[in-house]
């Protein structure tokens, strides 16, 4: 059998909603400078596509997280892989996440980027699965919220395959 990958959301549809969320974002935003924080690598798609679209002033910076636990189940406790280049104290930060599913990882690190004192942090998620929730998560956009399926494109990867897909795709066989 081979590999195959189903759309689940279309490039289109991603497209459209992204420039929505970006609109929302710019108004929220107005008169401020918006501060990306994009989560790498999954994010990194979505992070330059929002940041294209949005029209108040946007600085960005990268972290790179690990979770670890026992076996494939993550803990919830974030190591720090890549940290970000500069302080957060007093800017509005909006963390950029590819996805959330049982929200310990961005639970965690969400913490910690509060006590780093940011003047406000929201997050953006590009895909939410609500129904794996295990760890309270405020989400302030969401783009999509989907089923419980392991989805791969627009960053998102399987084995650091299909992560340049222009859309979200479900993985099958064919």
């Amino acid at each position: 059998m081979k590999e195959g990958v189903r759309v689940l959301i279309a490039e289109e549809e991603v497209d459209k909603k992204i420039r929505q969320m970006a609109a929302r974002i710019s108004a929220d935003y107005k008169g401020k400078t918006v501060h990306l924080v994009s989560v790498l690598k999954g994010s990194v798609f979505f992070t330059c596509e929002l940041a294209k679209r949005i029209t108040v002033p946007v600085t960005m910076d990268f972290m790179s997280v690990t979770s670890y636990g026992d076996d494939t189940k993550s803990s919830g406790v974030v190591k720090i892989v890549k940290d970000l280049d500069e302080p957060l104290l007093g800017k509005d930060v909006l963390l950029v996440e590819d996805i959330i599913d049982s929200g310990r990882t961005l639970h965690y690190l969400m913490e910690i980027l509060k006590g780093r004192k940011p003047e406000s942090l929201k997050l953006i998620t590009l895909l939410d699965k609500p129904e794996r929730r295990v760890k309270p998560v405020r989400v302030d956009y969401t783009c999509f919220e989907i089923p419980d399926e392991f989805v791969v494109g627009y960053g998102l990867d399987h084995a650091q395959r299909y992560r340049n897909l222009p859309f979200i795709g479900v993985i099958g066989q064919e």
